[in-house]
């Protein structure tokens, strides 16, 4: 029965991009949304074909996608957060800025 188990289609994929998404959604927060949204999307058909038919994978490669996809989710909230922050600084410079200016 071990024998016939494979691994999930993208799983690793979906781990990397999700590590990834972590590590840039501080960088101005759109590489880590770019990222964390292709993970999230990547993992949606593996996870349907696990749950249909577990006995055919590897329980590890779902735990695998799983990752990916928690870290994928947490940065997308990151790199949004992160996003609104840099618009409303860019937001107050601009208005301090317009607010030194003559009448």
């Amino acid at each position: 029965m071990e024998q016939n188990r494979m691994e999930l289609p993208n799983s690793t994929v979906v781990l990397v991009l999700g590590i990834l998404s972590l590590i840039f959604c501080w960088c101005y927060g759109f590489i880590g949304l770019i990222l964390g949204i292709i993970a999230v999307a990547l993992s949606g058909t593996p996870r349907r074909m696990y749950r249909t038919n577990p006995e055919n994978y590897f329980e590890s490669s779902y735990k695998n996608l799983n990752a990916g996809r928690v870290c994928g989710i947490i940065a997308i909230c990151i790199s949004a957060l992160v996003i609104v922050f840099v618009i409303m600084i860019f937001m107050g410079i601009i208005a301090a800025g317009l607010g030194m200016l003559p009448y």
